[in-house]
């Protein structure tokens, strides 16, 4: 029985095999989380190419630095998550300087633009993290459309389990704008 608290087991394993050096464990990790990260980092930036340059730095820093992740602290998909997103809002405050070409950027509206960003990469998180049937819900109920009864059709549940379900979900995103929120991931804004 696992303690309550404890890191998964993949997680230990991983990053004992990081430090290592297995290069499989890295590629890995790639595997599962890749999607992952360059999705948040898109969200922030906004620019494919500049969410693939994050998505390379993100790896590189877990293959360089795999000690910093500490599994007492969460889940690895949650660090590797919040990396993603700290390392692309340094690139966006980075390349969007106050002092631009068109001097369209006040310190102000850079600051908005971040906010908006890390808002879009909390949801994308949040979306990522919830369970695979909040989830399947919630995707049929935006993008196909679905009210709860075609979602309870679509899914094969009672209509009021449709309603459960997307009630939570939308509650769960709710908590998208608030930096202090159950769904922000572990160490988010901080030091990885």
């Amino acid at each position: 029985m696992t303690k309550k608290g404890a890191p998964p087991h993949w997680d230990r394993g991983m990053q004992q095999r990081l430090a290592r050096g297995e290069a499989a464990a890295l590629g890995e990790l790639y595997d599962r989380f890749a999607s992952l990260v360059h999705g948040l980092a898109h969200r922030v930036l906004g620019d494919e190419r500049a969410a693939d340059h994050v998505t390379r730095e993100v790896f590189a820093h877990v293959w360089e630095h795999p000690d910093t992740y500490d599994p007492r602290q969460g889940p690895l998909r949650s660090w590797v998550a919040a990396l993603a997103h700290r390392l692309a809002v340094q690139r966006l405050r980075g390349t969007a300087a106050p002092d631009d070409r068109d001097g369209q950027d006040s310190p102000e509206a850079l600051e908005l633009r971040v906010r908006r960003a890390s808002a879009a990469a909390r949801a994308d998180y949040i979306v990522h993290s919830m369970p695979a049937p909040l989830r399947a819900a919630l995707e049929l109920a935006y993008f196909q459309r679905r009210d709860y009864r075609q979602t309870a059709a679509d899914l094969g549940i009672p209509e009021d389990e449709a309603r459960r379900r997307l009630r939570l979900g939308l509650q769960l995103l709710s908590t998208a704008h608030d930096t202090d929120s159950p769904g922000t991931p572990p160490g988010y804004g901080g030091a990885a």
